[in-house]
């Protein structure tokens, strides 16, 4: 698998085009979920750092992610399907056997044996928000591949039986207005966190009232998710309104995780049309990038982007309220489908400005500060998720028509009373 741009594709000093930069940027970042998933289990690292081998610790969600890469893969022709499909199959036999919380998987585990990697002291059970990133992956794998043959139609199988064994409704704490993000084997709910918005968890609440098996009520994605103080603002950030969430929009994977599978294209319900909600999140984002009221050195039109990412001391929120001055690639190259002019711009300083030092054979590291004079040198699974999926989700829509065709997706959001478009076809 060759990461060139095409023959002919060139741009000003040789750089390449548009489409082709974005090959180039897509099959760099697909070989990261492709070359280094976990050789026994098919699962994607947590994080990688340059030059050093990925270890046993593997991530949920991230794995989620990387079920969407493999189905990009397949569709762009990188890896032959028969292939993508095997590897996914023997993720969800691993899966299968690994160890879950009430169906519901663990943040962390080992990729060899399944076993539970704890996260915290608290945090060593079922992570609903991780697991809802993992199936949001897994029934796009469904969705796509559909064929007669018998690798396909056990990949279908196992993704429906894992489904079908997840208890979303365990995490209401036995019939609560609301879902928790975390259990514990041994200690229970003790972490305590109701999970609502406005935030990157919404497809947890959109999964939970679309199982099959074990749904939630409509009222706690009203009296929960859309209860919380954080949730409706309305103010105006850099003459921009907003309509959900906190002050200046939050951090960027807002707008990215769980719409890496709900179109919000023509999806609404009472609280927010949710293609504009985005759109003017990443522009806020951007807005306080380009006016730079820290005076952080290389923020501008062509490099912004703050997010939950790495920083010089550990992994952090980032955003126009807690601006240190690090800027993370996957915020803005996954607004792609919000401002893709605006993301170009940034891509074309993230490969050329600061490629020796950002970009590897894997894609994007996780975040640098050129104030700081600080580039990391690890890459982590969902920032590679958001890059390779939102960037798929503008160039062709793929992940958004697989995820809302399935017909569990629908009649939740139904449920939650959300209007959309109906599936092409239809």
């Amino acid at each position: 698998m060759t990461d060139r741009p095409h023959q002919g594709e060139g741009r000003r000093g040789g750089a390449p085009d548009d489409p082709a930069l974005l090959d180039l940027v897509q099959r760099r970042t697909f070989r990261f979920f492709w070359d280094l998933a976990h050789p026994a289990s098919g699962m994607t690292p947590e994080r990688v750092t340059v030059g050093a081998p990925p270890g046993d610790l593997v991530a949920t969600g991230a794995s989620g992610f990387g079920a969407m890469a493999a189905v990009i893969g397949a569709e762009r022709g990188w890896v032959e399907r028969g292939e993508a499909a095997r590897r996914l199959l023997r993720k969800l036999r691993f899966l299968e056997a690994a160890e879950s919380h009430h169906g519901i998987f663990p943040h962390w585990m080992d990729g060899r044996t399944g076993a539970t990697i704890a996260f915290s002291p608290d945090d060593d059970g079922g992570d609903l928000v991780e697991t809802a990133f993992l199936f949001e992956g897994l029934l796009c794998a469904r969705q796509y591949f559909g064929g007669a043959g018998e690798v396909e139609s056990a990949l279908r199988a196992a993704v429906d039986r894992l489904w079908a064994r997840a208890e979303w409704d365990w995490h209401t704490r036995g019939g609560e207005d609301v879902l928790y993000w975390h259990w514990s084997p041994s200690r229970g709910f003790a972490m305590n966190l109701p999970i609502r918005g406005w935030n990157e968890c919404l497809v947890a609440y959109v999964l939970a009232a679309s199982s099959p098996t074990h749904p939630i009520r409509p009222e706690a994605y009203h009296r929960g998710w859309a209860g919380g103080a954080s949730f409706r603002n309305g103010q105006r950030y850099y003459g921009i309104e907003l309509p959900l969430g906190p002050a200046f929009g939050g951090p960027l994977c807002f707008a990215h995780y769980s719409f890496l599978g709900l179109d919000p294209r023509g999806l609404r319900d009472r609280y927010a049309d949710y293609a504009e909600q985005n759109r003017r999140h990443a522009l806020i984002n951007f807005e306080h990038c380009v006016r730079n009221p820290g005076g952080f050195a290389g923020y501008g039109a062509d490099c912004w982007g703050l997010t939950s990412d790495d920083t010089s001391g550990g992994y952090g929120e980032l955003s126009p309220t807690r601006d240190l001055g690090f800027i993370a690639p996957n915020a803005a190259l996954g607004s792609f489908p919000y401002l893709p002019d605006q993301a170009m711009a940034a891509l074309r300083t993230f490969t050329e400005r600061l490629g020796d030092r950002i970009f590897t054979a894997f894609g994007f590291t996780s975040s640098f500060s050129e104030a700081a004079g600080w580039f990391s040198r690890d890459l982590i699974g969902i920032d590679q998720g958001q890059i390779l999926g939102m960037i798929e989700n503008y160039r062709s829509g793929l992940l958004w028509r697989l995820f809302m065709s399935c017909p569990e997706i629908r009649h939740g959001l139904r449920r939650l009373d959300f209007e959309m478009p109906e599936p092409a076809g239809a």
